[in-house]
């Protein structure tokens, strides 16, 4: 597929002019691969993230030239949930020097996944000079407030299992970059995420510059998780969940929501005990069973902007014939709990109580508080309609023991 590009028009009240694109190359009147860099540091927005993974959006540059011993990353930055982004800023000369680019980043890649936040910090400081820790600082002075034992950890986490965003970005990328691309689409690693981005700069007749940026390809991320059990023993899916539980953002991003969720719940049964919050996509609201067989688990989804709650238990137990017990009351229960609630057999077999709501996008204020807020009350309302009953079955079954 060929590509085309058109020239922008600057239109004013008397004239039309024709912008003047500006090529990637050394010389008078050209962008060299260091102006790039200097023009992704200084201004990372132009950088169309959000639409590659949303996971990454926003990202705070922490130097150019990170050296890992095996070379240096153009451009370094980190989200302020310890997200890292390599951008490698290139001219596409011929087809040799395009597959040395992916190899190149995809090397650096691997290399990090042997550092930790404290191999981050040494390099970035050296980079970048000054007392203290310069991410935590560069994260301050972005308008970012975290926790630095929470980030380290979380940052060291995604460094390990090799969670990056890789970026080649450059100015007429031609067709060989992007079947390259779709080969890694098929054959990459399991965690880190590419763009390939081609960014045209052009030049106004008063020499203000516009930039339009373009997503030329992308991988498509897939997480596998495999569970090794000893001969003769199996693992029992006690956690299955809806498919809106799974999701693949970061640690410190679900430490944080987890901590503003548990802060502000309130109970109305004084005997129910709040849930701790986690590094998980959910926590659980244990419920009165024998063995812990019996909980509610409270969801969210950053992949779809969703969260949700609905009544758990294991199979084959204690918790399994008392939620049986329970389902029976549904006509009342779905009253109570304001007709929002519905059930749905999961791929266990088990049949949930549930509830969701979809929002927008939680890089809103707004829209994260009113998924929190959300949680909390419709928590409350569970524990209220629920709990009551699953005691007063327990002790039915008891009798009849």
């Amino acid at each position: 597929m060929s590509r085309q590009h058109a020239t922008p028009l600057l239109i004013g009240p008397d004239s039309v002019t024709a912008l003047q694109h500006l090529s990637l190359a050394a010389g008078p009147d050209q962008v060299s691969e260091a102006d790039l860099q200097r023009l992704l540091h200084a201004h990372p927005a132009c950088l169309p993230i959000s639409e590659i993974d949303s996971l990454f959006a926003n990202p705070v540059p922490m130097c150019m030239e990170l050296s890992i011993g095996t070379g240096a990353i153009d451009n370094f930055m980190l989200t302020a949930s310890g997200l890292p982004v390599l951008v490698e800023c290139k001219l596409w000369r011929n087809p040799e020097a395009r597959r040395e680019v992916v190899g190149q980043i995809l090397d650096y890649a691997r290399h990090l996944t042997r550092w930790s936040a404290s191999d981050v910090q040494r390099e970035v400081a050296q980079r970048v000079g000054g007392v203290g820790n310069p991410i935590l600082r560069l994260l301050a002075e972005a308008g970012h407030a975290v926790d630095e034992i929470a980030f380290n950890d979380a940052l060291t986490h995604n460094l390990r299992r090799g969670r990056f965003l890789l970026l080649i970005v450059g100015d007429g990328i031609r067709e060989g970059v992007e079947a390259i691309t779709e080969y890694l689409q098929i054959h990459a690693g399991l965690h880190f995420s590419l763009g390939l981005i081609e960014l045209p700069i052009y030049v106004a007749p008063d020499g203000q510059r516009l930039i339009v940026p373009r997503i030329l390809a992308r991988t498509q991320l897939i997480t596998r998780t495999v569970i090794a059990a000893p001969e003769g023993h199996f693992v029992r899916d006690q956690e299955a969940t809806p498919d809106e539980l799974i999701e693949d953002d970061d640690p410190l991003s679900r430490i944080t929501f987890w901590t503003e969720y548990v802060s502000g719940l309130h109970l109305d049964d004084p005997e129910q005990p709040k849930p701790r919050p986690g590094r998980q996509g959910y926590v659980n609201v244990m419920l009165p069973v024998p063995g812990g067989n019996c909980w509610l688990t409270v969801f969210r989804s950053e992949a779809r902007w969703k969260v949700g709650i609905y009544l758990s238990y294991s199979r084959d137990t204690i918790g399994a014939r008392v939620v049986e017990r329970v389902v029976e009351d549904w006509p009342t229960i779905l009253e109570e709990l304001n007709g929002a609630v519905f059930i749905e057999t999961d791929k266990l077999g088990r049949r949930l109580i549930q509830d969701s709501m979809q929002t927008g996008s939680w890089l809103i204020a707004a829209e994260k508080e009113k998924a929190i807020v959300w949680m909390r009350r419709r928590t409350n309302d569970f524990v209220n309609v629920l709990r009551p009953r699953i005691k007063i079955a327990l002790a039915e079954m008891e009798k009849e023991s």
